[in-house]
């Protein structure tokens, strides 16, 4: 029985295409632009083509993995350090990543929050509020995934 229905837009020579392109770290859009349909088309093409969603995951990580490939390469180099810069911003933003002027980090919050407690313990004299307080810094500072460095002064009294 013939099958019913309009004819694909992305035929096995348009997805073969597009797979090209992505291989190569080109974008959906472009690849969608350059086979003459909407990036939606290619995106409703993997939904209703289990084998075309595959192709296209894999063609992404292919793409990946090869500019991945080629900045660890230049990164050897020693005149290319940036290569492996940009590499260690990307994979570890929280360690290398540029920050502005503006931008203080967990481990400075908690740091900051830690004085802040010590200076509660130094100047406020009612033991009882004292506990409190301090109790509640140590909760805030347990919250952002940073438990209390060091015993604090009040738990010495």
């Amino acid at each position: 029985m013939a099958r019913r229905g309009r004819r694909p837009i992305l035929d096995e020579i348009k997805q073969r295409e597009i797979l090209a392109l992505l291989t190569v770290g080109c974008s959906r859009r472009t690849a969608a632009r350059y086979v003459g349909c909407a990036r939606s088309t290619i995106q409703n093409t993997a939904q209703r083509d289990p084998k075309f969603a595959e192709k296209l995951r894999q063609a992404n990580y292919h793409a990946e993995i090869g500019f991945l490939k080629t900045i660890q390469k230049a990164g050897r180099k020693e005149q290319y350090w940036r290569a492996a810069a940009w590499a260690l911003e990307r994979t570890m933003p929280e360690r290398y990543a540029r920050r502005g002027p503006d931008v203080i980090t967990v481990e400075q919050i908690s740091h900051l929050l830690s004085q802040i407690t010590d200076l509660i313990v130094e100047e406020v004299p009612v033991d009882r509020f004292r506990k409190n307080v301090v109790k509640r810094m140590e909760l805030l500072t347990k919250s952002l995934g940073h438990g209390p460095k060091r015993k604090s002064r009040n738990d010495q009294h």
